[in-house]
């Protein structure tokens, strides 16, 4: 299992897309979190849904790490409503 997260140069794999993760944070679960707020208060962006392929989205952003990690940006697509998050 470890071995998949290597090139076989040694060096680390990055993924080509967002890594797409189902669980939720723990401001989600409480209902708390950004990803609650009403989407006529989100910011849009062109960004490709993975799903349905359209090209517009919600975005925010959550501080879901420590402090000391980066924020991590989430989007929701304004047709689907799929919703991914993508790390800094």
């Amino acid at each position: 299992m470890v071995s998949s997260l290597f090139n076989p140069d040694g060096s680390i794999k990055i993924p080509k897309k967002s890594v797409k993760i189902k669980e939720k944070t723990k401001r989600e679960e409480k209902g708390k979190g950004a990803s609650t707020q009403e989407e006529s208060t989100m910011a849009t962006v062109n960004e490709d849904c993975e799903k349905c392929s359209h090209t517009e989205a919600y975005w925010w952003t959550e501080q879901t790490r420590s402090s000391d990690e980066p924020e991590t940006q989430f989007f929701r697509c304004t047709k689907c409503k799929h919703t991914w998050r993508e790390y800094s």
